[in-house]
């Protein structure tokens, strides 16, 4: 139940519906008693039992209040036996039919209400866990499965929305019915009501052990959920390496594998869950069994109690066990959803070592240098980078190169703050980028990966991420500019085009020719290309260089690159080895020095 403290705090914007919904339940919980006490008089009417008055009875007080409504419905019925039978009879079998009818119809309306809080509070916990997920800094996603995060985001806030339900029900409607119902029970018998409650603590023990691992088995299902749904992801991602190495038996058995886990999960967890309901009528029943017994003799024996008013007690004992199974199935329900709130408050509890600083400075502009000052930076044990320094002027172009491994691309995610680093600090203009919003800091710059990340959509929306207000004007241009025209003008719908799921209608070349066109559209001052020609046959490499250079004219570049062939015409060149430079000049310095770079430039010479 702690973890709902903290979903409760979702329900706040609808707590209108709440209200309303707590106002229906009282109002279902009262017909409910009223609609079984209705059936009094009407046996009463059918077996000639009512009680012959013909003066109206006076209100003495809240102490004999129990006499007084007695005696009030005798002397109502008797008035109305004076007007004929049949006229008595069609009275009580309206009272009866208005009870059921006003019962129901706020229950209807408990319901209604309801479903405006559970939806609200399902959209909300879904907005706020995605954007938790735009949030979190990649270092995240690389220990954390995919599938497991689209479980959580699906399944496990579905879970909590059905468990929110069961909730409201467990602390509002079922106990009220329960409690007017055994106000009742005791205004028509203390002794049998007292009688009748000493098994009840005895049921409540015996349901409660039933649910006791059923978090636990919940978590399972729901962890298994996950892993399945990612074996699911990296199958419809690799289905190329999957069927070039006939390994579609090795990813079907562990696909198999994943799901008899969780059939067999998922058995014990319903099991368990089915057994509550079954077993808290079969107590219930043992309830309403010695309560004949023992209610009978009162009758029969003692004439201590009214045989109509025993019937109506019979009613009303068996008008708990429904509220009695719903509060046992809403805490199974409690059970199985604390195990998923627990899942998605994981993820929304997660702190990101990412985070702006209260005071972070929003920077509009870029001035005068990139300097990048002794730092150095670990993904896990072993450093990846050492004391490495570099400047970047504005306007300049800087390229890395060196073997993979060597620390280039991390730069490029240092330097974008994807990750922070360990010792050191990086600073655009003088200001150290933690200080800086993340969102300024990434306004400045424009990226180009390797892998051409595009979206199922067209190419005219895929180019106005770099730019959303653009006109279609702006974006032909940026494709011009990216050499990307020449293909997208011949396509049947031109730049309303979809090119499908990661961009797969489209060749490697043309991916990176619209990539290029995306940072081309957003024009920042700072552009990061990550090894963008390094997955390109030479034709598509050849455009894409065109593109690169139309784009990097009067641009700050950092270039991470492969193929020398395409930094030539960079301002400085710097070779890494193991995280530390090794050299740095011109093209043709580096040349002249006969080191390092002559021999990476050697060795691709032959390739």
């Amino acid at each position: 139940m702690n973890y709902f403290k903290q979903i409760f705090s979702f329900a706040k914007p609808y707590k209108g519906y709440a209200i309303l919904n707590i106002i229906c339940n009282i109002f279902y919980a009262l017909f409910s008693t009223l609609a079984m006490v209705s059936l009094f008089p009407m046996l009463n009417v059918l077996f000639d039992k009512t009680k012959q008055i013909n003066t109206k009875p006076v209100w003495e007080g809240f102490s004999g209040i129990k006499g007084y409504l007695e005696n009030y419905l005798n002397f109502f019925v008797t008035q109305k036996a004076n007007e004929g039978s049949e006229q008595v009879l069609f009275f009580m079998v309206a009272l009866v039919v208005s009870m059921f009818l006003l019962k129901n119809f706020f229950n209807y309306l408990a319901m209604y209400f309801i479903t405006f809080l559970r939806n609200g509070v399902l959209k909300d916990l879904r907005n706020t866990l995605y954007d938790k997920y735009l949030d979190l800094p990649l270092s995240f996603f690389s220990e954390t499965r995919k599938g497991d995060s689209i479980s959580r985001i699906s399944s496990d806030v579905q879970e909590i929305q059905t468990s929110f339900l069961s909730v409201l029900e467990l602390i509002v409607r079922e106990p009220l019915t329960i409690l007017f119902t055994i106000i009742t029970m005791f205004m028509i018998s203390v002794k049998l009501t007292i009688f009748v409650f000493i098994f009840i603590p005895i049921s409540g023990f015996l349901i409660s052990l039933i649910g006791k691992s059923l978090k636990r088995k919940s978590d399972s299902v729901q962890r298994e959920q996950g892993f399945f749904l990612s074996i699911v992801d990296e199958t419809l991602g690799g289905l190329k390496v999957i069927k070039g190495f006939t390994s579609e038996g090795v990813f079907s058995n562990r696909f198999k594998d994943s799901t008899l886990r969780y059939y067999n999960f998922s058995n014990t967890l319903l099991n368990r869950q089915n057994l509550a309901s079954p077993t808290s009528e079969v107590l219930g029943i043992t309830v309403i069994s010695v309560l004949l017994w023992y209610g009978g003799r009162m009758v029969l024996n003692e004439n201590s109690l009214d045989a109509g008013l025993f019937i109506v007690y019979i009613g009303l004992a068996y008008n708990i066990l429904t509220p009695a199974k719903a509060i046992s199935k809403a805490s199974y329900g409690v059970k199985k959803g604390n195990a998923a709130a627990e899942r998605v408050l994981e993820i929304l509890n997660t702190e990101s070592p990412l985070e702006d600083k209260p005071n972070a400075k929003v920077k509009s502009d870029f001035e005068s240098e990139i300097s990048i000052n002794n730092i150095s930076f670990k993904y896990e044990d072993d450093l990846v980078l050492k004391q490495f320094s570099l400047k970047v002027p504005k306007g300049k172009s800087v390229a890395l190169v060196g073997q993979s491994g060597s620390g280039k691309s991390t730069i490029a995610n240092l330097v974008t703050r994807f990750y922070d680093v360990n010792d050191g600090s990086i600073s655009i203009d003088g200001d150290d980028i933690r200080d800086l919003t993340k969102h300024s800091l990434r306004s400045l710059m424009g990226l180009v990966t390797q892998d051409s990340i595009l979206f199922n959509d067209t190419i005219k929306n895929n180019i106005l991420l770099g730019k959303e207000s653009a006109t279609d004007d702006e974006v032909i241009n940026a494709l011009k500019i990216a050499n990307a025209w020449e293909f997208v003008k011949d396509l049947p719908l031109g730049i309303e085009t979809n090119i499908g799921d990661s961009g797969n209608k489209l060749s490697g070349g043309q991916k990176q020719r619209l990539s290029i066109a995306r940072a081309v559209l957003k024009n920042p001052p700072i552009m990061i290309l990550d090894e963008a020609t390094s997955a390109l046959d030479t034709e598509s490499e050849r455009l894409v260089q065109d593109a690169l250079e139309n784009m990097m004219k009067n641009r700050t570049s950092i270039i991470i690159a492969h193929r020398l062939s395409t930094i030539q015409s960079a301002d400085m060149i710097v070779v890494m080895q193991k995280g530390e430079i090794v050299e740095q000049g011109t093209h043709d310095e580096l040349l002249l020095k006969n080191k390092a770079y002559k021999k990476l430039v050697n060795m691709q010479s032959f390739e």
